[in-house]
């Protein structure tokens, strides 16, 4: 009879890789399915691995990155701006993750990074993976792995932001936001927006969004005025604040469905990004 792998090192090991996969593709959705992939592989041929968290990181990786270049001609074609499915955490709740490694700038910055350069800089940098086992992983020579992670970490140097806003603070930033959009409060929305602000929007061809990303206070003031003028109630003055990939957040009951945003502050207390998940096939998790 065929050995079968335990199963508690790959639950020990479930977190880990979900947390990886979720970074490498920027869908929830898809790093459950790469993960249980990993799983079946792991059920087929663990038996006998020395290291199971190394092999599970091994296939994990691989798994993301054949699905990253299968969904390249996919992204290409996406229509508008490209976010990632939303984290979302109740504020009560501890947070799960580091605020700098899931927030929406961070993982917009490994989007434009190749699938070989965001799985090196992941495996290293955030998962303190050395370069041996890196190498390992990817099938790439030591030189080439370092090569590829210098070459990473230069474009996202300046992703991950420094979260120097109290919980309490963001919240009252958010609601102050969301209080002068409803009323169309120009004045009161500049002195939220910082000078180099920027918002995204993604519904992904399935909702109405911007199809570009709105950047500078000015282009977003023009947006909003735009969207007040013809749908007065597009901000509902209802909604539940979260924390959405680290930042505050809110899920919004708009008109046409739910939406979520989040809010990146500024350690002067001033917005410097939004942005809007509008895409349905993104929010699976509010639709039910």
């Amino acid at each position: 009879m065929e050995a079968r792998p335990d199963v508690e090192p790959f639950e020990a090991a479930r977190p880990r890789l979900m947390r990886l996969a979720y970074r490498m593709l920027g869908s929830l959705a898809e790093a459950e399915d790469a993960v249980q992939d990993a799983w079946l592989r792991w059920r087929r041929g663990g038996a006998d691995v020395a290291d199971p968290t190394a092999w599970l990181v091994r296939t994990t990786s691989r798994l993301c990155l054949d699905r990253l270049r299968a969904a390249k001609t996919q992204r290409e074609a996406y229509r508008g701006p490209w976010l990632p499915e939303p984290l979302i955490e109740e504020l009560s709740v501890d947070p799960v993750e580091r605020a700098e490694d899931v927030s929406v700038a961070f993982l917009l910055a490994l989007e434009r990074l190749s699938p070989l350069e965001r799985a090196v800089f992941l495996l290293h940098d955030v998962f303190d993976e050395d370069y041996e086992a890196v190498a390992a992983t990817l099938g790439r020579t030591e030189p080439a792995v370092r090569q590829l992670a210098a070459r990473a970490r230069a474009h996202v140097a300046e992703a991950r932001p420094r979260f120097a806003v109290s919980q309490e603070a963001a919240a009252k930033l958010a609601a102050a936001f969301m209080d002068a959009a409803a009323r169309n409060d120009v004045e009161a929305l500049r002195g939220l927006l910082a000078e180099d602000a920027v918002m995204v929007t993604d519904g992904g061809g399935k909702r109405k969004a911007s199809l570009r990303p709105l950047v500078g206070r000015d282009d977003i003031l023009a947006l909003l005025k735009g969207l007040a003028w013809r749908s007065p109630e597009v901000w509902p003055d209802t909604y539940r604040a979260v924390r959405i990939n680290g930042y505050p957040g809110l899920i919004v009951e708009a008109p046409d469905g739910p939406m979520t945003i989040a809010f990146e502050p500024t350690e002067d207390g001033r917005l410097a990004g939004i942005y809007l998940m509008r895409n349905p096939d993104k929010l699976r998790g509010l639709l039910g």
